[in-house]
């Protein structure tokens, strides 16, 4: 029987969080990673039972001993989902290189740092099942998020190449990318922007981190076995591409 073990990087807030409960609720044994927001995600842990590590996704140290302890604790990890990400919006005439390599850092060499750890040992035992949250703004742009998108887009791009080495030996390696889901992050975007947004939204409203958290749960089930390599847009149609 293949281990139902899930690990889900920025699992303790927003999107991530959702995407924890869900797996939760379908059987699996979750594991959810976090940065530094000690009490969100101690509430997190003690509202839901699900235990939590803190590492520097950036850091492929840090990868390693936090990986190293959720094997530990629970075994073999069957499941990684990639959805830890941040921004640093600012027009690119005025983007530091900090504000630059800390988005591409935790956004996108997270994803390589994660999957180095995780990928070899799915690849040996012939089963394995890997998503990473990419963006709409991956594949649309957006003002002030240079760094962001082009951190977004590079998940796409290794995620196709990933799932053309992973098929064979039965790892599954797809994307999502969201639109604008009803979130912390989205709830701090001044109202006349928001509806400005909404209006740009085919079906009229913004997202749920559920519809976001159902698409994960098809991509790792059982009941997948051909979709590799795929993005799936969960944006409400404002991008069809």
């Amino acid at each position: 029987m293949t281990s139902k073990i899930a690990l889900v990087t920025g699992g303790t807030r927003g999107i991530g969080a959702g995407i924890c409960a869900a797996l939760q609720a379908a059987g699996y044994t979750v594991a959810a990673n976090y940065a530094t927001n000690h009490e969100a995600a101690q509430a997190f842990s003690k509202d839901t039972g699900i235990p939590v590590y803190s590492w520097d996704v950036a850091d492929y140290r840090s990868c390693q001993e936090g990986v190293e302890r959720v094997i530990k604790d629970l075994g073999d990890i069957s499941v990684l989902v990639n959805n830890a990400g941040i921004t640093r919006d600012m027009m690119f005439h005025k983007m530091p290189p900090e504000a630059w390599s800390a988005v591409i850092g935790t956004n996108l060499t997270s994803c390589y740092n994660m999957c180095s750890l995780i990928y070899p040992a799915m690849r040996e035992r012939g089963h394995g099942r890997i998503v990473n949250i990419s963006s709409v703004n991956a594949q649309l742009g957006q003002l002030g998020q240079v760094n962001y998108s082009a951190a977004k887009a590079g998940i796409i791009g290794l995620t196709r190449a990933l799932a053309f080495e992973g098929a064979a030996k039965g790892v599954l390696v797809n994307a999502i990318a969201p639109g604008y889901i009803n979130t912390d992050m989205v709830a701090v975007i001044p109202d006349a922007v928001k509806q400005k947004i909404i209006a740009q939204i085919p079906v009229g409203h913004l997202g749920e981190v559920s519809d976001v958290a159902r698409a994960v749960l098809f991509l790792v089930s059982d009941d997948n076995q051909f979709l590799t390599g795929t993005t799936i847009n969960v944006n409400g149609g404002q991008n069809r591409v």
